[in-house]
């Protein structure tokens, strides 16, 4: 077997398994936000499509790290080539994705509430919506997406406080007209969207750091695996013999002239 530098193979091994923990991690990250937006059945809109991407890139992310390692402890030069092509591709598919996504960042926030108040009033949007909303409203303890006023006099019972919610100080008193009788009503203080938009962000920031450290990690590993299949081609390459042309053959010592003269 050819040998190559221990340092730089040590090195792309260790690399590659980090890059197959990144690919665990994406996946684990996938299953979380597969519960997470799960709201009493109700569907996200691209959420499917959203948590394909995350387990396909995951599945690929280890699957190329497999075969990284493998080229690197054993060596071989097709696994390595095949390697380090993903590697390129897989590096100029990250910077597309994670510089745009990096600039977007700041007004994402503002870019939700727009999309968000065309829902209002809540009491008349889709039943989808509203099943969404109620979800949303029981799982983080809030009510309306600005205000417990986004749903008009048709407060729903996912806005109701229970009692431990109202010991910890979290319910508003509301009050509202039914048949010309004046109500009351217990409801969670809290609105929904600084909430949704905080646990958006900060799923938005780690998709970006995941995404910037693939780059990294892709970069790292088109180097290495780089420089390993030089070596390897290097090593593999036979001897070149310098052969003296005749030309150049020295002539005989001026003794063999003197005592050898030629003959006529």
């Amino acid at each position: 077997m050819t040998q190559v530098n221990r340092c730089l193979k040590l090195t792309l091994i260790v690399s590659n398994v980090f890059f197959a923990i990144v690919g665990g991690l994406i996946i684990s990250l996938a299953l979380l936000l597969q519960v997470l937006t799960h709201f009493n059945g109700a569907a996200l809109e691209g959420r499917g499509t959203a948590l394909v991407m995350l387990y396909v890139v995951g599945t690929i992310t280890m699957v190329i790290a497999a075969v990284g390692a493998y080229g690197a402890h054993r060596q071989s030069r097709p696994a390595l080539i095949v390697f380090l092509v993903c590697m390129v591709i897989g590096s100029l598919l990250m910077l597309r994705v994670g510089i745009p996504a990096a600039a977007v960042r700041p007004q994402l926030e503002g870019l939700m509430k727009d999309t968000l108040s065309q829902m209002l009033p809540l009491d008349a949007t889709s039943q989808e919506n509203k099943d969404i909303a109620n979800g949303v409203q029981e799982m983080l303890q809030c009510c309306g997406l600005f205000s417990y006023d986004d749903w008009r006099q048709n407060i729903p019972d996912s806005c109701l406080c229970d009692g431990v919610a109202q010991r910890e100080g979290k319910c508003q008193t509301v009050n509202y007209n039914m048949l010309m009788l004046q109500m009351k009503k217990l409801v969670y203080a809290q609105p929904c969207f600084p909430l949704i938009a905080h646990y958006v962000l900060m799923m938005v920031d780690v998709v970006i750091g995941v995404v910037f450290v693939l780059a990294i990690l892709a970069l790292l590993g088109l180097t290495l695996s780089s420089i390993m299949i030089h070596q390897l081609r290097a090593a593999n390459r036979p001897s070149v013999v310098m052969v003296v042309p005749s030309i150049f053959k020295a002539a005989p010592p001026k003794y063999q002239e003197l005592h050898n003269p030629p003959v006529y």
